[in-house]
């Protein structure tokens, strides 16, 4: 997937909130910018560390108040297994359900659209009168980076960082 640049996301946003006529306030804002900065996910806490960084005062109920918004408006995904929070890079697109890839050596997160599988949860919804609002597809497994470095066999001659996962203390929080 191509990254979209954190300018054009921060725009997009701005101009759909224009449109369903909801205010995207300056630290909603902030929120995003810090969001569009990071690689993957990010816990809400973690969140609230780099917000504090320009705005001290801020407290937890700050940064839920602006998530609940942000993923109302479908601009971040909650990454439930994780507990944490990423950009959607298709938000200005129709709904879409995402499929979540998590690398659960490294941590990271990569969204895709699960383009088959919309219409099969469509049809099975269909079938008992469910609205679909909302829904998150998230899949467990290992990166390519990551595959790369549990398949080596050389650990004492490689390049690779074998040092202890970063995913573990993600979920920590």
């Amino acid at each position: 997937m191509a990254t979209v640049s954190a300018e054009h996301i921060l725009g997009q946003a701005e101009k759909l909130c224009q449109q369903r006529n909801v205010r995207m306030t300056p630290q909603r804002m902030e929120v995003l910018r810090l969001m569009t900065l990071q690689s993957g996910a990010i816990s809400a806490y973690d969140l609230l560390d780099l917000l504090r960084i320009s705005e001290p005062q801020a407290k937890p109920p700050t940064i839920y108040r602006a998530l609940d918004f942000l993923l109302e408006q479908g601009f971040i995904h909650r990454v439930e297994s994780t507990n944490s929070y990423m950009v959607c890079h298709h938000f200005e697109g129709p709904a879409h359900i995402s499929a979540m890839l998590i690398c659960q050596r490294c941590g990271s997160v990569a969204e895709q659209h699960a383009d088959g599988i919309e219409a099969i949860i469509a049809t099975l919804a269909s079938r008992e009168r469910f609205a679909l609002r909302n829904m998150v597809i998230e899949a467990h497994g290992l990166c390519a980076d990551c595959s790369e470095v549990e398949a080596c066999t050389q650990q004492e001659s490689c390049q690779h960082d074998h040092s202890v996962a970063v995913a573990a203390k993600k979920r920590g929080r």
